[in-house]
């Protein structure tokens, strides 16, 4: 996922930038309305817009950033009164955080706004075919299937496979795996990722599902 960080303040935005990253996210950084902007493209899939900006109004940048795309946005900033939110919330923002946050109440935010802005597909696109076709993952029917034979998954095993499926040739940092499937940033969770993927492993067989990239986490094999 790309995130545009809309922030004038350069500890601010760095130190965001950072968390992002270490949670799995790409991320973009502008310090002003121009460069909002210009980097706003097709690619980016969630906008955080502080509303003091040196050149522009951050609620008219709202405006004009709706005016051309649907991403989701989310208001970042310490204008904390009500008007200010109803305003924000009125010219097309999707949430609105007040400074000092948490930043993992903010990370469940952009979590939220992004499922509720994913759009939902047919059935026929919710299938997943890799390696040749040898490997078919159905996500509505949470299905595995390896050379058309079903692989017989629990629930957690599924969701990491899911999980990966959806972000194909991506590396998948663990973090975010175990943040997605267990609902918690808790790091004791780590061995009981790495049990599952080999849980996985053994149940794939000869066919190699999942690939563990060094230093970062997983992804889908082919």
């Amino acid at each position: 996922m790309r995130i545009l960080i809309v922030e004038d303040d350069e500890r601010v935005a760095a130190a965001l930038d950072a968390f992002l990253v270490r949670s799995g996210y790409a991320t973009v950084r502008a310090a002003d309305g121009a460069s909002a902007l210009t980097m706003l493209g097709a690619d980016t899939e969630v906008v955080l817009l502080d509303l003091g900006l040196p050149d522009t109004d951050g609620i008219d940048l709202c405006r004009r950033i709706r005016g051309r795309s649907d991403v989701p946005i989310v208001i970042v900033t310490a204008r904390n009164q009500v008007t200010e939110r109803i305003k924000g919330l009125r010219a097309g923002a999707d949430d609105f955080v007040v400074k000092p946050y948490d930043v993992h109440e903010l990370l469940a935010r952009i979590e939220a706004v992004t499922r509720r802005a994913r759009p939902v597909h047919p059935e026929s696109e919710a299938r997943v075919r890799v390696q040749d076709g040898a490997v078919e993952i159905d996500l509505v029917a949470r299905q595995l299937l390896i050379d058309r034979m079903p692989v017989e998954l629990t629930r957690k095993e599924f969701d990491i496979v899911a999980m990966l499926a959806r972000y194909p040739g991506v590396a998948v940092p663990k973090e975010r795996l175990i943040r997605e499937v267990w609902n918690t940033d808790w790091r004791g969770f780590g061995h009981s990722l790495e049990v599952h993927v080999g849980a996985i492993r053994k149940k794939a067989g000869q066919q190699r599902l999942i690939e563990t990239v060094r230093g970062v986490g997983y992804r889908l094999a082919g």
